[in-house]
Formats: C-alpha cells, sequence, structure tokens
C-alpha cells in the first residue's frame, strides 16, 4: 500500500522555491505542458511526460514540482496523475502562473520546450 506523497499546504508554498523550481527546462516544460493540456484533462498522468525524459528523472522533476507546491499529485492504484495547483498559486501569488505560463508559451520554440500528447488508454 503507497502512502499519499506530502503536499505543501497553500501558506507554506514560497516564491523562491517556485522560481528555483521553474529554472529548470524538464519542470518549466512539465508546467507548461500541464497548462497547454488541462482543457483536455483536469489532470494528467506521469506517462504523458515520458517525451521530456526518462521515468525515473521524471520522477524526480515531478517530486521537486509537488514539494514547491506547483502541482497535485493523485495516486489511483499503479498510476499517479498530476494537475496543476492553479487555485492555491493565485491565492498565494496572483497572476505570477499565469505570467509564468504565458511566457512560456510565447517563448516554447526559443525554449526548446516539447509539447506532450495525452496517452490514450488501451
Amino acid at each position: 500500500m503507497s502512502r499519499a506523497p506530502h503536499h505543501p499546504t497553500r501558506d507554506q508554498i514560497e516564491l523562491p522555491a517556485l522560481m528555483d523550481c521553474l529554472g529548470d527546462p524538464i519542470r518549466l516544460a512539465i508546467v507548461y505542458n500541464l497548462a497547454r493540456l488541462e482543457h483536455a484533462a483536469s489532470e494528467l498522468r506521469c506517462g504523458d511526460f515520458n517525451v521530456l525524459s526518462g521515468k525515473s528523472n521524471l520522477a524526480y522533476h515531478f517530486a521537486r514540482l509537488r514539494e514547491a507546491g506547483l502541482i497535485q499529485t493523485r495516486i489511483s492504484g499503479t498510476t499517479r496523475f498530476i494537475r496543476l495547483r492553479r487555485d492555491d498559486l493565485e491565492a498565494r501569488f496572483p497572476g505570477l502562473l499565469a505570467a509564468i505560463i504565458s511566457a512560456a508559451t510565447r517563448d516554447a520554440e526559443r525554449l526548446q520546450l516539447p509539447d506532450c500528447e495525452l496517452v490514450t488508454a488501451v
């Protein structure tokens, strides 16, 4: 039986941790793709991001994003689902996430942020 991963409370989310976390290109690509695909699904499977890196490396990046308060992780069986903590981030730092996503979208090609695709169930 796996235990639920720790998530900081809204008040524990700190700006320096967010900015440090987003300084990594893979983590920025994860946030960019979560925002880009959230219209299709409110949460995505970790496997949807396999184009970005290997599984163990992605697990490290997902943990960093979760610990910084950028994403929420939910475990169902053997699958981990993630979503942006948009409401918490907006309440804590109004406009910050929107500005980050806007800049990442504008500069996606220059930053070489790959587009992830939703994995369809078989």
